[in-house]
């Protein structure tokens, strides 16, 4: 019977090492999601981001120690639960704005992204109106990572204005972060103000920002 040494083909030991270090990703996946999910109920009952790490542990029934396994800090957790908040909303957005023509699905997509980041109006966890206007603020080299997906689709949306003719000269990238930052920054400032500006005047904003008046009429 011929031995298999080291230096050799190593498949079937190779597959079982893979075997044990998958099953390992899977118990973690389930521990974090239990985290997130912990999370999730926290903030809807208290209806804001402003909790302990402790309450979310409490709430997933593991310990302290697990959690700082997987999250460096309550921080951490936040930006890991918007990133998957994040992940939701967009596949949302993309099939509510899936057919129609261009500017009009890039209308859609301001007034939703604005409802989604105006404290209160949508969503029953504050992670896009508090947590993430937060992130604008204490961690800008972060919101580019946070916000990548709804920027892309938006991209996707300005860019397909220019092929058609519609757009104002310049570069459409540049021109879709204008106009995601004027929904998101302007919905997370319309709370607490006698005259808000609203999702509708955003919208006339951006519009006359990247499309020129004369093809407008």
């Amino acid at each position: 019977m011929k031995v298999v040494g080291h230096g050799t083909d190593t498949v079937w030991r190779d597959r079982a090492i893979e075997r044990s270090t998958r099953s390992a990703r899977d118990r973690a996946a389930k521990r974090v999601q239990q985290f997130l999910d912990a999370t999730r109920e926290v903030i809807a009952t208290k209806a804001s981001t402003e909790f302990t790490v402790q309450e979310v542990v409490d709430q997933s029934k593991q310990s302290v120690r697990s959690f700082y396994q997987y999250f460096d800090s309550k921080h951490e957790l936040l930006l890991v639960l918007f990133e998957e908040e994040m992940g939701i909303a967009v596949a949302r957005i993309r099939e509510v704005t899936a057919e129609g023509d261009p500017l009009h699905r890039l209308e859609q997509v301001v007034l939703m992204v604005y409802d989604l980041c105006a404290p209160g109006r949508v969503s029953e966890q504050p992670l896009f109106a508090e947590f993430a206007q937060r992130l604008l603020v204490d961690h800008p080299e972060e919101v580019v990572a946070a916000y990548s997906p709804l920027y892309e689709y938006v991209a996707e949306i300005v860019e397909q204005v220019g092929k058609v003719g519609l757009l104002r000269e310049g570069r459409p990238r540049r021109l879709a972060a204008i106009v995601l930052q004027a929904a998101t920054v302007t919905a997370g400032r319309s709370t607490g103000v006698r005259q808000p500006i609203t999702g509708e005047e955003v919208w006339q904003f951006c519009l006359h920002a990247i499309v020129p008046d004369r093809k407008l009429s």
